[in-house]
């Protein structure tokens, strides 16, 4: 516990004396928190224990929650309570984490309830006031400024990515219309601009550490410390570069792959001059040494990605480009091509045909003498198609200084087990948008100008798919979608529902991260629009993809078998049999959504024993009515809304939950730093469409092909801005806590669920020794591939820093 000069009242009674109002729980004596005591158990840096002697009331029974005041001047970060020599039940664990302000902020005392769960139709009479009061001051009433002691979980729309007082910086609101339909963030309460009073004001850069988040969501201080440290050493290596730039013959470009391995291989020192000075003066002491302490001298040299660490060429190949599809940072888009040619689902109407140009000869001399039906039949054919989602927007972005295509490309399964593509269509809408597609295919090739071709078009892919992980796969269907579940979580149901207990440690630190990324990543003229080729459209396009949202298709058996990858079959582990079957995110991510199903039916069960449970529990039915209605309510609509009127629905939900915050998350975001770290291997943005023949650009494609492809992807300055947004989302801090562990091991006092989550953790550990198993197989080519990367993002624990594994509880980076 953090600060001191607080007063602890003494502990609620579920058993307790009536109140003339109100069934309440006895009130016992003030009791004064005195003297720091040390203790031979070790604590964290930055923790304090302190004893509290309670004069003790038969009457009192056993403890049901207590109320704390805190009459100090400052703030405190209230952890744990333990009470000693409980008569008749030994010790009592409040588990609180919770910041306490001075008391002059509270109309009420702050009340922390014992480690018990309760359904509301449970908990002891006397402890039911209370439980329903706390509730009331978490939802607000929805108006007034929000200041960082309130405590307060609202709804808002994404209004607050834009300036409608600087022309470049306009931006639409997002959500809250069929347009622009999207999840709501939470509500922090900023006025509206003066312009528009639709658009909220923003914060600047410096103050952007002050937008509200309820005080408890904010970052621990280790965290805290960890993520700005290595943001400001990471903002040093981007500006280090940029300045060493100036006197390099061609300001803005890498001239050779060889200048991209500087990157890595470094020597950049710390240039002297006002440009420092003035980022310094904006840096703490504290901060400082972080720094200091991390790197010493240079502060401008980057971790080598993986992905070059073994090989430097591997990357570039057709083998390593398919696989990355499999077991890469953006697994979750391939797909079973089910038609040849494959189709487009946009409307014709507006944008004419837009169905495939690929055609069997493009692509039969390379299906290992198969024909395109019986590869098709045999379930040997798979697309990677971004067409439908970018060529809305190609026409848009193309008008910008970006050059990009809508892009499909099919691939073709081998005997071994692995993918090779076959095709790659790249496509430009007509002049006439009605008149459908302008498309180019091209095929493999090995020599001469074809090659370079071929080696173009693989990257107008990665340039689509790296944008599609981080708009998509990354940011909407990880980060957005959970926050209305984090705020509708703590506005219905208690502390002390089991629900809230089983969910709350796969919300932590998600509402301070978007709310950072709302300042800094996502919003006009922020690091994603300055660094990918969807630039200004980038949430719009976004939000246009959450119209197809399907919350229950999120289930990652359900999400399989509509991408094709698996076929329902009771006689395969899971019930699966993987189209692939060396598909290392559906192989390890199986057995992830196993053992967390298995961990919250052992749970759930517990407390509901039957369906009616579900159904009288007043808390769960509002949590799930204002979660559809409110929360997702551009999609309340929807007939594929789950139910919860079953003990199976509970657990079905709960499970999709935790999937998505934690293993889901992982799988897509701490393999950014591995495999995009090397900007050739996935670049984010192109400013080239390919050369005409009998023009200059294609003498020089016949020439000089890798200073082509240099001068195609993203130049220098928004390389190493995008390396160091991923290198600080691909970090674990030190105070990470990972799937199947807790923050205190005494967070509830029910044995069974105790048990329950124990054999969860046992589970997660055979499966991180499975993993280790597969990924030393060297039949299972897709697990470690040309560049000799093992497929690691789905392994449940890790170290801190930059790992390339470990799965955390939320959604926290």
């Amino acid at each position: 516990m953090y600060g001191s000069a607080s007063t602890a009242r003494q502990t609620l009674s579920p058993n307790g004396l009536l109140d003339e109002k109100k069934f309440r729980g006895k009130i016992g004596k003030p009791a004064i928190l005195e003297d720091w005591i040390s203790t031979i158990t070790p604590l964290t840096v930055g923790e304090s224990t302190y004893e509290v002697t309670f004069d003790w009331d038969v009457e009192i029974g056993l403890p049901g929650a207590f109320l704390i005041q805190n009459l100090h001047h400052s703030e405190f970060y209230l952890m744990t309570l333990t009470l000693e020599n409980v008569p008749g039940h030994g010790q009592v664990h409040f588990v609180c984490n919770s910041w306490v302000y001075p008391s002059k902020y509270y109309t009420n005392d702050r009340i922390f309830f014992a480690n018990k769960a309760y359904l509301p139709s449970e908990t002891p009479t006397l402890l039911s006031p209370y439980r329903e009061e706390e509730m009331v001051i978490l939802r607000g009433d929805g108006t007034g400024m929000l200041e960082k002691w309130d405590r307060v979980y609202d709804y808002a729309l994404y209004n607050d990515l834009g300036d409608p007082d600087d022309e470049e910086k306009v931006r639409p609101v997002i959500g809250g219309s069929s347009e622009y339909p999207y999840p709501r963030r939470g509500r922090t309460s900023r006025p509206p601009t003066e312009s528009d009073p639709n658009t909220e004001t923003r914060l600047s850069l410096v103050e952007s550490m002050k937008i509200y988040v309820p005080r408890d969501e904010r970052f621990g201080h280790l965290k805290k410390s960890d993520f700005l440290a290595y943001g400001v050493e990471s903002i040093l290596k981007f500006l280090l570069p940029e300045v060493e730039a100036i006197a390099d013959d061609t300001l803005n470009e890498f001239d050779s792959f060889e200048d991209v391995m500087k990157l890595y291989n470094g020597g950049i020192k710390l240039p002297q001059g006002p440009l420092l000075d003035g980022l310094l003066e904006n840096i703490s002491l504290q901060m400082f040494k972080e720094i200091i302490r991390s790197d010493g001298e240079g502060l401008a040299k980057y971790s080598i990605p993986q992905v070059i660490e073994a090989d430097l060429s591997a990357w570039s190949t057709d083998e390593e480009f398919a696989r990355e599809m499999l077991a890469g940072v953006n697994p979750v888009s391939i797909h079973l091509l089910k038609v040849f040619p494959p189709i487009s689902k946009l409307d014709a109407n507006v944008y004419g045909n837009q169905d495939s140009s690929i055609r069997a000869p493009h692509i039969e001399e390379h299906l290992d003498g198969l024909e395109v039906d019986e590869a098709l039949k045999a379930n040997r054919l798979f697309i990677l198609d971004h067409h439908d989602t970018l060529m809305p927007y190609v026409k848009r972005i193309n008008a910008t200084s970006n050059k990009i295509y809508a892009t499909r490309t099919l691939l073709f399964l081998q005997k071994d087990g692995t993918l090779k593509p076959v095709a790659i269509e790249l496509s430009l809408p007509h002049e006439d948008e009605k008149l459908g597609a302008i498309s180019k295919v091209c095929t493999p090739a090995k020599d001469g100008v074809e090659a370079t071709i071929w080696q173009l078009a693989k990257t107008y892919v990665a340039v689509n798919d790296s944008g599609v992980h981080q708009l998509i796969s990354h940011w909407l269907n990880t980060h957005a979608v959970i926050e209305p579940f984090v705020i509708a979580t703590n506005r219905h149901l208690s502390v002390i529902h089991p629900i809230n207990k089983l969910l709350h440690p796969h919300f932590r630190d998600t509402m301070n991260i978007n709310a950072s990324a709302r300042n800094v990543l996502i919003n006009s003229k922020g690091i994603l629009e300055r660094t990918f080729f969807t630039g200004k459209y980038s949430i719009e396009i976004s939000s246009k993809i959450y119209k197809n949202w399907v919350f229950p298709n999120q289930a990652l058996p359900v999400e399989l078998v509509l991408r094709g990858m698996a076929v329902e079959d009771s006689n395969a582990p899971h019930g699966l049999r993987l189209t692939i079957e060396d598909y290392p995110y559906a192989v390890d991510g199986l057995e992830i959504w196993s053992a967390i199903k298995t961990w919250v039916q052992d749970y759930c069960t517990f407390y509901y024993k039957n369906d009616g449970m579900v159904q009288s529990d007043t808390e769960l039915q509002s949590w799930w009515k204002e979660l559809r209605e409110e929360g997702h309510g551009d999609l309340k609509h929807e007939p594929w809304w789950p139910k919860m009127s079953s003990v199976k629905d509970v657990i079905d939900n709960c499970t999709i939950i935790i999937w998505i915050s934690s293993a889901l998350h992982a799988a897509v975001n701490f393999g950014q730093y591995p495999y995009a770290g090397y900007p050739p291997n996935r670049p984010t943005l192109s400013r080239r469409l390919l050369p005409e023949p009998n023009t200059l650009e294609y003498d020089e494609l016949k020439h000089d092909p890798k200073k082509v492809l240099l001068k195609t992807v993203s130049p220098q300055v928004q390389s190493l801005l995008s390396i160091t947004l991923i290198e600080i989302l691909s970090r674990h801090t030190s105070d990470e806590i990972y799937l199947g562990q807790r923050e205190c091991p005494e967070w509830t006092m029910d044995p069974e669920p105790l048990k329950a989550f124990g054999k969860f953790g046992n589970k997660l550990r055979e499966i991180e020794e499975k993993i280790v198993k597969m990924n030393q197989d060297e039949r299972l080519k897709n697990r470690y591939g040309p560049v000799k990367v093992p497929y690691t993002l789905l392994y449940p624990s890790s170290e801190e820093g930059l790992t390339g594994r470990g799965i955390p509880n939320s959604v926290s980076i």
